[in-house]
């Protein structure tokens, strides 16, 4: 028996990779709905953004950095505690390109204010495309971004520090802030006692001349390796901010002591702590006792990004299953032209053009609000509820984006596998599908004229199409009820879902019409698929999904 016995067949039916591709081109849905939002203007831009993010060697340095997970090195050779976090290169090109692209601070000018315009909508479709490749470098991204509205409360800080924020640098050494061509700044909140309940902080702050001595612990706090951190500690008034830098002023490292870093199901790239703090320096942010009005600033911003990442992990989920169906034979005809795919694919599409709409239109109220007071309703109160929908939608779509691959889904070579596994801390992370529902439930009774003239805004916007007046009647009734925190999910969801149409009204009218046809004026079915579109219906969510 020969060697060529044993040699593997030939192969062949199989997807070639979905590399070197303009992830922006091929997003017929982003770019109207980036188009609707005010953002038409940077499509050179974004297109440019596509193409560097679409390459093979992004989706390299996404798959390695996620498979040479971060490592945690408390002391260095010699015994002296350091605390300092290993990354492997692939993730620190991640973190750079970012960095090139403004991720981390378009949205705000170089002192540290709104930066108006269509910057919020712009930054979402970058932030969008980038999630599809690798998101758990996004995290230090988005905390850096969204600390800029935290610290707006102290001025004289954010004067200091928002000049680093405000290069397009990113720079990985460990040295004090002050020093550094760019920096990266993180969050600790939660505590073992707590959890959501940051009112149940004990981690106490003492007075330090024109600082503070902080002495505690947090039970999360990711990303340990940014120059500083905005955490919650208690001090004489009560619970408030304080940014805290990893080096004290005097150049020695500061007592952030990492216990370890966390083993978490997905989120592999991104490093994860439990920390104590033994006299800790930090300096104020705020007023004594608002801490949690001070940093609700900038985990406002970080819940926008939960949203627009998971819509970026389904969008790349769609494409890769269309992609792999196109080129795939079984029985004799290509996976894309069986009709039972078909239904589920266009289906799948469907969910992604208003997750994609609804999320737009969600960060051109960030960029209006300081300006109108419409537009500041509209995000204080959608906020919570575009999370909930669009971030517990992810987990699920995932998989029947894995199964439209079959086996090739299921296995770690190929991207699916970690979308999925990447797919549920957006839902977690920044408050669970629970607490976004209380949220939206305090917005309207801290606002009900203005949360009120909201939903009057959605009606007029979704008049006629079918189901939307029901369903605004419904969240009317629902948000008056005596008991609505008990049927709060039911609301809150019928409220994206009316957003969303709302949102695509602007978008692409003719799939406003189906999604409401197929969520609103019924209950969707619980699997993508489940539904009766029309062939010409199919084929045109198929093809502006990928062309």
């Amino acid at each position: 028996m020969t060697q060529a016995t044993f040699a593997t067949h030939e192969v062949f039916n199989q997807s070639p990779p979905f590399e070197d591709v303009d992830l922006y081109a091929l997003d017929r849905p982003l770019a109207e709905a980036v188009a609707a939002n005010g953002g038409k203007d940077a499509e050179k831009e974004l297109s440019a953004f596509g193409q560097h993010w679409g390459s093979a060697a992004m989706a390299a340095r996404g798959r390695v950095a996620n498979e040479n997970s971060p490592k945690l090195r408390t002391f260095d050779a010699r015994g002296v505690r350091r605390d300092e976090v290993e990354f492997h290169p692939a993730y620190h090109e991640l973190m750079a390109r970012s960095a090139h692209a403004g991720m981390h601070n378009s949205t705000w000018t170089a002192d540290g204010k709104p930066a108006g315009g269509a910057s919020e909508v712009v930054r979402a479709a970058k932030f969008y495309m980038a999630a599809g490749v690798e998101t758990g470098h996004l995290c230090p991204i988005t905390m850096t971004r969204a600390s800029v509205a935290a610290l707006a409360a102290q001025p004289d800080l954010l004067a200091k520090v928002m000049p680093v924020i405000a290069t397009r640098a990113y720079d990985p050494s460990f040295a004090p802030w002050p020093t550094k061509r760019g920096v990266t700044l993180g969050m600790g909140m939660t505590e073992k006692q707590g959890g959501t309940d940051v009112r149940s902080n004990m981690t106490r702050a003492a007075r330090d001349g024109d600082a503070y001595s902080v002495t505690g612990h947090k039970w999360f706090m990711s990303a340990p390796m940014c120059d500083a951190f905005l955490v919650l500690a208690q001090a004489d008034d009560g619970l408030t901010c304080f940014f805290m830098p990893r080096f004290r002023p005097d150049g020695s490292v500061n007592a952030i002591q990492f216990q370890r870093l966390k083993d978490k199901l997905g989120n592999r790239s991104n490093a994860s702590s439990e920390v104590e703090f033994h006299g800790t320096h930090a300096l104020r942010v705020g007023d004594e006792g608002k801490g949690i009005r001070t940093i609700i600033q900038m985990v406002q911003l970080t819940r926008q990004d939960c949203a627009i990442a998971s819509a970026g992990l389904m969008r790349s989920g769609l494409a890769h299953a269309l992609h792999h169906a196109r080129h795939r034979s079984v029985f004799q005809k290509h996976l894309a032209d069986q009709p039972l795919m078909q239904a589920v694919l266009s289906d799948m599409a469907l969910h992604v053009e208003a997750t994609i709409a609804l999320v737009m239109r969600l960060c051109r109220s960030f960029d209006r609000a300081p300006q109108e007071a419409g537009e500041a309703a509209y995000m204080r109160l959608l906020t919570p509820a575009i999370k909930y929908w669009v971030c517990k939608s992810a987990p699920g779509f995932l998989y029947e984006a894995m199964e439209c691959l079959g086996g090739n889904g299921y296995v770690e070579e190929g991207i699916l596998a970690r979308h999925f596994r990447e797919s549920p801390v957006n839902a977690i992370w920044e408050g669970s599908g629970n607490v976004m529902c209380l949220d939206v439930l305090r917005a309207l009774s801290r606002e009900p004229e203005a949360a009120s003239a909201v939903l009057q805004g959605l009606a007029g916007q979704t008049k006629g199409l079918p189901g939307a007046s029901e369903a605004v009647v419904f969240i009317g009734k629902v948000f008056r009820r005596p008991d609505g925190e008990r049927v709060a999910r039911l609301a809150v969801e019928k409220l994206a879902l009316l957003a969303a149409a709302a949102a695509l009204q602007d978008a692409s009218p003719h799939q406003a019409e189906l999604f409401a046809r197929t969520r609103l004026a019924q209950n969707h079915a619980s699997m993508f698929g489940a539904v009766d579109l029309a062939a010409n219906d199919i084929r045109g969510l198929l093809e502006r999904a990928l062309p």
